[in-house]
């Protein structure tokens, strides 16, 4: 668990490095690379060593017999979420960018409004708009330095085409960890417009000292009926190449039709995958996840000391996620002018706001899962940048 190595990615066909050229004009060489939602640190060695024995059997055949897989999931939501659930309501998907694809095709046609509290992770609304389906955005409330959601906003945007809300818990970019409370808000909102509830849970290990996420079945059991769970150890252990999610769906109804999906399709899983993932949710990941947790945290606290010493930029208090999302409207530039200073100046690609939908037009959103010099790095870069506000 070393988390301050230093491991070369370049030229490893890494989007997150060897794109950062072609994307934002930073260089390959000597740029830092703040933008894909991927970490910088090996996974655990559970992960590794079961990996490393399906490679060395040497036969790469289809999976079969998928119950420890399931178990293991099981067995980490009840141990890290107090969440109880079956293993017969899981649904493999090739990550959950797919899931929201299926959820899409399964739940909604051309046309209708799928619902978005924006500013919010920019896939959503890439993947609705791809499949001829029309983003509902509502913007959420700043209210004491973090997000809220506005009932009131979201009741008056549903229309009569409007059939889904999707919710990122905790949420991307704001690093919200959302209250039982709005939950159960949420939950009573989609209720009273009939609307079926898309959760991506991907975060949800990921949770600063502090706070605690909350699973939602725990919060509104009632929205069962009307609720798709989407889950993954991508994010939580730094696998995201493997395209391994979960699509859980409690309800027998909602289960039966997803099940049509992607028998239609015709998807099963990458068995490396299953792999990795059945090994990751262990005792020894487990313990591998807390120490991560704790140097993400102190990461956090470096950079937005960091940043926020710069008059006009701030970044909001993360209360899950390693995505800081650092506000400039404060220095008065112009979004193309403080977006040059990070770019070309700085030599760092982070994330453009307005990506995430309304609300992010004055951010910029930056990747802290990287070893501790490499946060301190580009802390002292961008003081550089902005040295003349100081």
């Amino acid at each position: 668990m070393n988390f301050d190595q230093i491991t070369e990615r370049r030229g490893t066909h890494s989007m997150k490095w060897d794109m950062m050229a072609e994307r934002y004009g930073v260089p390959d060489g000597t740029g830092l690379p703040m933008w894909v939602a991927d970490m910088d640190f090996r996974a655990p060695d559970c992960v590794q060593a079961a990996l490393r024995q399906a490679v060395d059997h040497g036969i790469y055949g289809y999976f079969g017999d998928d119950a420890a897989y399931r178990s293991a999931i099981c067995w980490w939501m009840a141990t890290r979420h107090g969440w109880q659930m079956d293993p017969g309501h899981i649904f493999t998907t090739h990550g959950l960018v797919n899931a929201v694809g299926l959820c899409l095709q399964t739940w909604t046609a051309p046309g209708d409004g799928v619902m978005l509290f924006t500013p919010v992770y920019h896939a959503f609304a890439r993947t609705i708009e791809g499949a001829g389906r029309m983003v509902v955005e509502c913007p959420l409330v700043e209210q004491g330095g973090r997000y809220e959601m506005d009932f009131d906003a979201a009741d008056a945007a549903v229309t009569d085409r409007t059939r889904m809300v999707i919710l990122c818990s905790p949420h991307n970019p704001g690093g919200r960890v959302w209250t039982r409370a709005e939950l159960q808000a949420l939950a009573a909102f989609c209720e009273r417009h009939d609307l079926l509830l898309v959760s991506d849970e991907i975060h949800h290990d990921l949770v600063m000292p502090g706070h605690r996420h909350v699973a939602m079945p725990l919060a509104a059991p009632a929205s069962l009926p009307r609720l798709v769970m989407l889950t993954s150890a991508s994010k939580t252990f730094n696998i995201a190449g493997t395209h391994c999610g979960n699509v859980i769906l409690p309800d027998d109804r909602l289960r039966a039709q997803f099940e049509r999906t992607m028998t239609g399709i015709g998807i099963s899983p990458n068995s490396f995958g299953l792999h990795a993932v059945t090994a990751a949710y262990s005792t020894e990941g487990a313990a591998w996840v807390d120490a991560l947790c704790a140097y993400l945290d102190a990461n956090r606290q470096v950079f937005d000391a960091g940043i926020n010493a710069i008059p006009g930029l701030r970044s909001m208090a993360l209360e899950s996620t390693y995505l800081a999302w650092v506000d400039f409207a404060g220095t008065g530039m112009t979004r193309a002018e403080f977006t040059d200073r990070v770019e070309r100046t700085a030599q760092i690609a982070a994330n453009h706001g307005p990506t995430f939908g309304t609300g992010g037009e004055t951010f910029l959103r930056f990747n802290l899962g990287a070893p501790r010099s490499v946060i301190e790095e580009a802390v002292l870069r961008m003081q550089r940048a902005f040295a003349d506000l100081q």
